[in-house]
């Protein structure tokens, strides 16, 4: 005689806080994929997805005469848009936590071209410090010895998640056309720093203020996918030729088009970045509130928190969140991150665990 053993298995339940990137896409952005399945479009990016994803996004550049063009990833973006900007003898400024310097694994090194770091206080670097970096490099008793600053690269947000006013990013800008400098801005996670209570500074303000930038989608709820913004006449012959020898240009590009269009339309981006903050912000009030100091005052959707081992050890037990550096002591720098994509069932279990957690 058999007998029937039945086994009962209990899944224990993790939310995931380590990344902003850690689900598909937005059901618009799917379905609006699904809907266009069975077309038929021309190839890399010459279709009309791509032509009125860019006409969405110009809508929102203030008047600006810039050219849109939409690539895979955030870090080929980047290596493409300094690479085709500088010459070899030239080179990039950027924070010392800037993404390029510390998180692209010398990508931009590879391309020839050296990345130049200043100090900065929580992710952020002034237009003092850019000041002072060129113009010792043009006082420079050896000038043909030392490469030429040619390019700032700034985040917003920054690695840290906080956030450049207006105020800073035009002071930034000003000093940028004094050196004849480039500015270039990525914006990996623009969304978020759209979405943020104080922020002041707009897409338009962007391209009135910068020579370069992009708008984040991989990050912001896309499947994949960066928008490049070319404002600076001198950036935009040959961009596409640039894109396709660095193997950029995806042949399937309507892809790409596809996403942003729906992202801008209805203010689709802005509303997820909104909300994705409303969520992280509830993430540190809630540390707050047990008296632990967040460890950067960021008003976006990263935060950043120091815990002691036996507090991380307790959250890790059912969230996922990223470990960034052990003290000598024990403690723990920690990284809290939300996204387009945090459910509130999650949001509200890291909020009451964080209420119930040992001091």
């Amino acid at each position: 005689m058999l007998t029937k053993i039945y086994f009962c298995v209990t899944i224990h339940r993790m939310f995931r806080f380590n990344n902003d990137y850690n689900q598909g896409a937005h059901s618009a952005v799917l379905n609006g994929l699904v809907k266009s399945n069975d077309e038929s479009f021309p190839g890399y990016g010459v279709d009309e997805v791509c032509d009125a994803a860019a006409k969405a996004i110009l809508k929102y550049t203030g008047g600006v005469n810039a050219q849109v063009h939409f690539l895979v990833g955030g870090t080929q973006t980047n290596a493409l848009v300094i690479s085709m900007a500088l010459r070899s003898i030239e080179s990039v400024l950027c924070a010392k936590t800037g993404h390029i310097a510390v998180h692209e694994t010398g990508a931009i090194e590879k391309t020839g071209h050296k990345v130049e770091t200043l100090p900065d206080v929580d992710g952020k670097i002034t237009a003092e410090q850019i000041d002072a970096a060129c113009t010792g490099c043009e006082n420079s008793c050896t000038p043909d010895h030392i490469t030429r600053p040619r390019m700032v690269y700034i985040s917003q947000p920054t690695e840290l998640g906080t956030m450049y006013s207006k105020k800073e990013l035009s002071e930034i800008s000003k000093v940028c056309k004094k050196h004849n400098v480039y500015l270039y801005v990525d914006g990996a996670r623009l969304a978020y720093s759209l979405g943020a209570v104080n922020n002041d500074v707009t897409i338009a303000d962007l391209a009135q203020l910068t020579d370069v930038f992009y708008i984040g989608g991989t990050k912001c709820g896309a499947l994949f996918g960066e928008a490049v913004v070319v404002v600076n006449d001198e950036l935009k012959p040959h961009f596409r030729s640039y894109v396709k020898q660095s193997g950029g240009l995806l042949a399937k590009g309507w892809l790409l088009g596809l996403q942003f269009l729906e992202l801008f339309t209805n203010d689709l981006y802005l509303k997820i970045g909104k909300t994705a903050v409303e969520q992280a912000i509830r993430i540190k009030n809630a540390f707050e509130s047990r008296g632990i100091k967040m460890a950067v005052d960021s008003p976006t959707n990263q935060q950043f928190v120091k815990l002691s081992k036996a507090q991380a050890e307790y959250l890790s037990k059912d969230f996922y969140f990223e470990r960034e550096e052990v003290f000598s002591n024990g403690d723990i720098m920690v990284r809290f991150c939300t996204g387009w994509s945090s459910a509130e069932e999650g949001v509200a279990a890291l909020v009451k665990k964080i209420g119930e957690m040992p001091q």
